[in-house]
């Protein structure tokens, strides 16, 4: 069941929409959604029953003291906030969630039919996935689109992924058969430095919003935290000789137009090797879709 908290009549608006979970590598996606609410004063205008899509062993609510007296329980719901950003054209809805334990179509049914009724036109997703980049450039961005325009428009980088997909996808593929434009941009989220927050690429992300809104976003200490991320990296590959050949090794490989890029095996085979010297675990890795 859908609650709403009274739907407002908008102006031609977009809908933004991250994914907890495999989708969302460092927390980057999700954390440009909660800094687009923050930003823009989002209200809250309706959410989505938990109750027949998740596994509350795996996605527990939570528990909470209010006035240090009355416990309250939050249950992982998928929620919906509209925001008017100063001067845009346009307003923007904001989705905000964790992806689904089960049910994912009926649960893309019921989200989609909250953006038919608040009459979205657009749905821009954003993901987040583990790759092989170094840290110390622009960190890629790939994605699709259901309009072939648009991937020219936004330059995205075409995947070759065939494999296990999330929510993202699986949404995606739900938009372009309601007839709902659809793009997705995914940033590659150096595996090597993946515990969030990653500001870098969560400020990626945001650059690519502000293409589509045609709008700047307020990035408030983003750029600040980015920044202070990379020292933090910079200085861990300086005290790690195997992760600083590492480093470089991808640096050249950027640097390098003859290097034709990785296929999704190929990354996930370089990101086994690195594993297997420095153990650890993975989520998704580039191309994922």
């Amino acid at each position: 069941m859908t609650e709403f908290d009274g739907l407002p009549v908008l102006r031609s608006p977009v809908a933004i929409a991250a994914f907890e979970g495999w989708n969302d590598a460092a927390d980057a996606s999700t954390a440009a959604v909660d800094h687009l609410e923050q930003v823009w004063e989002a209200r809250q205008v309706a959410t989505i029953d938990p109750e027949e899509f998740y596994d509350f062993q795996v996605s527990r609510p939570t528990v909470t003291m209010t006035d240090g007296e009355t416990r309250r329980i939050e249950w992982p719901v998928t929620r919906f906030s509209v925001a008017t950003p100063p001067r845009a054209a346009r307003d923007v809805v904001l989705i905000r969630g964790i992806e689904p334990s089960m049910r994912w179509r009926t649960f893309c049914g019921e989200l989609l039919e909250i953006c038919h009724s608040l009459e979205v036109n657009q749905v821009v997703l954003l993901g987040a996935l583990l790759a092989d980049v170094p840290y110390t450039r622009p960190l890629p961005i790939s994605g699709s689109a259901s309009d072939p325009d648009a991937v020219q428009k936004y330059q995205l980088i075409p995947t070759r992924y065939d494999g296990p997909t999330g929510i993202v996808g699986v949404l995606h593929e739900a938009c372009t058969r309601a007839e709902l434009e659809a793009v997705s941009f995914w940033v590659h989220v150096p595996h090597y430095a993946n515990n969030p927050p990653c500001p870098k690429a969560t400020l990626a992300l945001l650059h690519r919003v502000e293409e589509v809104l045609d709008l700047p976003v307020p990035t408030a200490d983003l750029a600040e935290e980015s920044a202070e991320w990379e020292r933090r990296v910079r200085a861990a590959a300086e005290q790690d000789a195997e992760l600083a050949e590492y480093v470089r090794e991808l640096e050249e490989r950027v640097g390098d137009t003859g290097i034709q890029p990785l296929t999704g095996d190929e990354i996930a085979q370089e990101f086994e090797k690195y594993l297997r010297r420095r153990g650890g675990s993975a989520g998704p890795t580039a191309g994922a879709w």
